[in-house]
């Protein structure tokens, strides 16, 4: 079993930044790519960014250039740094590990304001 905790969501102003976390702790070794997704009001969820064990990377094209998505694999963390955001970035954030079992935090809202 792995768990995940995410942290550091909040209300910020349009154009601003803010700095998920995300820390996995239990059975940490088995997990190979981590991510964060995305769920807006009424919207599907949506793949944010994904990190693989050996540090590739995948973007959506909305967050392409403003987001970054990095991994401390001694911390068992992984990050999502959003910058230049916008309102349409409002949503619950999750964090994502994938092992054979796909596992999830409980989310974070990040709200942008206009």
């Amino acid at each position: 079993q792995v768990q995940l905790v995410e942290s550091g969501g909040g209300l910020v102003q349009a154009g601003g930044s803010l700095k998920l976390s995300c820390a996995a702790s239990g059975i940490i070794f088995g997990i190979n790519a981590m991510g964060w997704y995305r769920q807006a009001p009424g919207k599907q969820r949506e793949l944010v960014a994904v990190i693989a064990s050996g540090g590739g990377t995948n973007y959506a094209d909305s967050v392409k250039g403003r987001f970054t998505i990095s991994r401390d694999n001694v911390k068992s963390t992984v990050y999502l740094q959003m910058n230049s955001l916008k309102p349409e970035d409002t949503a619950v954030y999750y964090c994502n590990a994938q092992t054979p079992i796909s596992y999830w935090g409980r989310g974070t809202q990040v709200t942008v304001s206009s």
